[in-house]
């Protein structure tokens, strides 16, 4: 049995945030130390971002809200609106993302209608609402009221790798299955000014995006590229727990990143993927270019250097996760999935092509995935 990832599709939010006016504006903020100043110019020149977009139309210079909440484009001021506040815009742009994510895998995935789908799998670590976004997703796609709905929450920037997985053991324990998966990330939410330099890495990187995947292993045509589940671990670091975290402050979520944590993933990429690449034995004694795609979470400019350079992979390999994080910055669970997408979309070399993803969130945990490219 073979599970596949028939169709993956993505949505972002209106509102472009070009990244040298965002620099321009968080440098500018009456709270800033000399010292804080200079690492938004730091923070922001390094992030190897051009644009990211975001559900909170207020984060643009062009923006004429009267009673502004989250910024003032007429003071040139960050705001710092109460949590409540922020989750409430969570939930309702955030159920817009959600759906709409949903809505263009289902459309993109030939031979599957509203009506097969029997699981829903959501996955968010933004904010929270109940009834959430699987129950939204149901009823804004007209699904099956009996379909099992799951909801990932709180897991981080790897939680796509959990989804999938689980989505893949649904598949397995009923070859019926059809699972929609969905992520939707709004990090914008709980950009703040700041002198902490965890703060500061966070505010250069974080944006609103959505991803969603139909995956079953049904027996469907194939009229376009697929992806086989065909494996995936996780590994926690043996250190990094204070490194890379995400707390529920007074206002808004609070991002830890510390800067050490390129080191720690450069320190622990090769054991990460052992068990991983253990499941292919045609890969053993191969050199890690030798797989065609790599489908790295693009956590930061300084992670893709450090990945790279770490297992001797080509510029072209790491060529998508650079390009999503030009485009579209850090959308956390949501990212790896864009990666993903890129690489569907590009053009065959003919044949099979294998795929190495990984993500790195909160623990420090990394979790992989092999995958296979088809069609």
């Amino acid at each position: 049995m073979t599970v596949m990832l028939r169709s993956l599709e993505t949505a972002v939010p209106a509102t472009v945030m070009v990244q040298s006016q965002v620099r321009d504006v968080f440098a500018a903020q009456p709270d800033l130390t000399r010292l804080g100043t200079r690492l938004v110019g730091a923070a922001f020149d390094s992030s190897g971002i051009d644009t990211r977009y975001t559900a909170v139309e207020e984060l643009t210079l062009d923006s004429t809200a009267e009673n502004p909440v989250f910024f003032d484009s007429r003071e040139m001021r960050i705001l710092s609106p109460s949590t409540k506040t922020r989750n409430a815009v969570y939930a309702e742009e955030g159920s817009k993302l959600f759906i709409e994510a949903a809505r263009r895998a289902l459309e993109a995935a030939d031979g599957v209608e509203a009506a097969d789908v029997t699981h829903v799998v959501t996955v968010s670590c933004t904010g929270f609402f109940n009834p959430g976004p699987d129950y939204k997703v149901v009823r804004a796609l007209n699904l099956s009221p009996a379909v099992q709905r799951y909801h990932l929450g709180f897991m981080g920037c790897y939680a796509a790798f959990p989804a999938l997985r689980a989505a893949k053991a649904f598949c397995e324990a009923d070859p019926k299955a059809v699972v929609l998966v969905v992520s939707a990330e709004l990090c914008s939410l709980h950009v703040r000014s700041s002198n902490n330099p965890d703060t500061i890495v966070g505010s250069s990187l974080f944006a609103d995006g959505a991803a969603a995947a139909i995956i079953t292993a049904r027996e469907l045509p194939l009229t376009g590229p697929v992806l086989s589940l065909d494996h995936f671990e996780t590994v926690l670091t043996p250190v990094g727990e204070e490194s890379m975290a995400w707390n529920i402050g007074d206002e808004g979520f609070e991002m830890v990143l510390g800067t050490y944590v390129p080191h720690i993933i450069d320190e622990n990429i090769v054991s990460a993927l052992e068990p991983l690449l253990a499941h292919d034995i045609s890969l053993e004694g191969k050199a890690y270019s030798d797989i065609e795609h790599w489908a790295i979470h693009p956590g930061g400019r300084s992670i893709l250097d450090k990945v790279e350079a770490k297992l001797e992979l080509t510029t072209d390999q790491l060529a998508p996760a650079r390009e999503i994080l030009r485009n579209f910055g850090n959308m956390s669970s949501a990212t790896v999935m864009f990666v993903l997408k890129n690489i569907l979309d590009q053009p065959s070399s003919g044949g099979n092509g294998r795929v190495c993803s990984m993500a790195f969130g909160p623990g420090l945990t990394v979790e992989t995935a092999l995958l296979t490219k088809i069609g």
